[in-house]
């Protein structure tokens, strides 16, 4: 069940206006994305006439005065980078858990605002995050990590910055902070259908990226089996008029909702066809580049909406078309949930378990063999 929301409007302490999402439940490991479903125009129908988009989809290649702290220049994408849960304790591990499980890059969520203008993991923990101080150890391994902005419950940091100059600023400070090569901004629930915070974030992100040479970003977005909402189309549209280079959408394949049905693989796939089709058209890329552009992200075991679970046989299901279609790549909400909980099944999704029958690392192992 999702939680209670509400959207109420303050001031900045630099004098601009701050729009606030607050949830009464905040369950961001557990309700990761029914909220997408919020003010959602369920259909197919978008703007095919919209401006077109050519996002890069070159590994963006790191700043030669980071040459000690960032992955070496030339190093292979990574097809499968599963989310990790840093706000989760214990911590999760990430130079242990890559060698015990032989994946190389992960996406690390959420960094949102913490009081004001100030970027905070889960927006109540400083920079100085467990899980993130071992992003140096994980590279020194030959591993690297993408860090994700917004999800399902946190307030991102565009809708509280007051203007595009502040908000690239904090973005910045984690950018530097980590030598991040490669961002997510994973936007979703109210903040996808705030037009004014749209377009802050992606004149922020031009600003950001003209600072930060070769910075690779990505946008994780809700979708449906019948493909994006406009509101997603409207992102990526407003992120490209603005100078953003985008190189990759990444689809939330979960939490469909009661309005459909059906196996969760096959409901994956489909959404996941749908959203080419919308690529290609409103981003104006041939067929087989807007599959390259596509990553796609279920949620393993069981699901936040009742009656939705995805197993082991969905991934494999997965991973077969993404072979067949040449997808940018595949990711799963989240690694720590990569194992039997104890007891074996639940019905309610846990942020630590997938609530299904299953050995240790079983999803990690059957996406980790996508390899492009």
């Amino acid at each position: 069940m999702l939680g209670h929301q509400s959207l109420t409007s303050h001031h900045f302490a630099d004098g601009g206006d701050e729009v606030i999402l607050r949830m009464s439940n905040h369950r961001r490991t557990v309700n990761r994305r029914a909220i997408a479903a919020i003010g959602v125009l369920v259909g197919g129908a978008l703007a095919a006439g919209a401006a077109g988009i050519l996002p890069g989809v070159a590994l963006a290649h790191p700043p030669s005065a980071h040459k000690a702290s960032v992955p070496k220049a030339g190093a292979q994408r990574a097809t499968f980078a599963p989310y990790v849960d840093a706000s989760l304790s214990p911590p999760f591990d990430l130079p242990s858990e890559s060698k015990a499980s032989r994946v190389k890059e992960y996406t690390l969520g959420f960094v949102n605002r913490g009081s004001g203008c100030v970027p905070q993991w889960s927006g109540t923990s400083s920079l100085d995050n467990p899980v993130a101080a071992k992003i140096g150890a994980l590279r020194k391994a030959g591993g690297d990590v993408r860090v994700s902005f917004g999800g399902a419950a946190g307030a991102e940091l565009a809708t509280v910055c007051s203007n595009p100059t502040k908000l690239a600023a904090a973005y910045a400070k984690v950018v530097d902070r980590y030598k991040l090569t490669k961002l997510d901004f994973d936007i979703e629930g109210f903040a996808l259908h705030m037009p004014d915070v749209t377009t802050r974030r992606s004149q922020a992100l031009a600003k950001l990226q003209k600072d930060h040479p070769g910075l690779d970003i990505t946008f994780t977005l809700p979708v449906l089996p019948n493909g994006l909402t406009p509101d997603g189309v409207k992102l990526l549209a407003d992120a490209k008029g603005n100078g953003v280079r985008v190189s990759g959408v990444n689809i939330m394949a979960m939490d469909y909702g009661p309005s459909f049905k059906g196996d969760m693989g096959d409901l994956a796939i489909k959404a996941a066809t749908a959203t080419q089709g919308q690529l290609k058209s409103t981003l104006r890329l041939s067929d087989a580049a807007a599959w390259k552009a596509l990553v796609v992200t279920p949620m393993i075991g069981v699901n936040d909406v009742q009656g939705e679970t995805f197993t082991l046989q969905d991934a494999r299901q997965l991973v077969t078309f993404a072979k067949s279609k040449h997808l940018r790549g595949l990711s799963m909400w989240s690694t720590t949930r990569d194992k039997q909980c104890p007891g074996g099944t639940k019905d309610q999704a846990d942020p630590t378990c997938s609530g299904i029958v299953q050995k240790p690392l079983a999803f990690t192992k059957v996406f980790a063999s996508y390899r492009g």
